[in-house]
């Protein structure tokens, strides 16, 4: 004999007491039947006793007949509070079904609080709004000094490159006064023109050097 046998589930009680009561319903129905049967039988019999005549043995029916009709009435009642009860108990299943499913729930929603942690969520995001924030502040700096740097290194090669163009201009349009200019036994003017220029040239070889 096991005296410490396992208390049922709330779900295995509950089918069971489900099982219960569908038998109680099926006795019941089966009651209910005996007596309708028992009920032709009497109304018959007094029948037949009124057309012989048998007031006597007609009212002796007729009080068992009002009995078997009552325990009938009973039976519909008895009937009537099981099916109610069945329902009753199904509904407290599916209260309880409904009461284990939001507890689980509850647990998963506790754990997965527990493993995100929104605190520390909220904080590490925070610290990463300010990282990004300074990190985009130190990109746009950079960039700027870079654009800053590079458009004063386009200026000067800019500009140099227009002196050289000038100078080289100049230097061929001295030359070609060189080329032409007359020579210093003919031309003591020309001596002096082509003297000038070499002089001039020599400035400007030093200012493109």
């Amino acid at each position: 004999m096991n005296f410490f046998k396992k208390a049922p589930t709330v779900k295995e009680q509950q089918r069971e007491n489900d099982r219960e009561l569908r038998k109680a319903t099926r006795d019941l129905d089966r009651d209910k039947a005996a007596l309708e049967r028992e009920e032709k039988k009497l109304e018959m019999e007094i029948k037949k006793m009124a057309k012989e005549g048998n007031n006597e043995g007609c009212k002796i029916l007729a009080k068992q007949l009002v009995q078997l009709r009552k325990q009938k009435t009973r039976i519909y009642t008895a009937n009537s509070k099981i099916s109610s009860v069945q329902i009753h108990n199904k509904a407290m299943g599916a209260n309880i079904a409904i009461a284990g499913a939001m507890g689980t729930t509850a647990k998963t929603m506790g754990t997965m609080n527990k493993i995100m942690n929104p605190q520390q969520i909220a904080k590490d995001m925070e610290a990463f709004k300010h990282a990004s924030a300074k990190m985009d502040m130190t990109d746009e700096m950079i960039s700027d000094t870079l654009d800053d740097i590079m458009d004063e290194s386009g200026d000067e090669e800019e500009s140099a490159g227009i002196v050289n163009q000038v100078l080289d201009e100049i230097g061929i349009e001295i030359s070609g006064k060189m080329a032409n200019a007359p020579s210093v036994a003919r031309n003591k003017i020309g001596e002096s023109t082509t003297d000038a220029d070499k002089e001039l040239m020599a400035q400007l070889a030093k200012l493109k050097s």
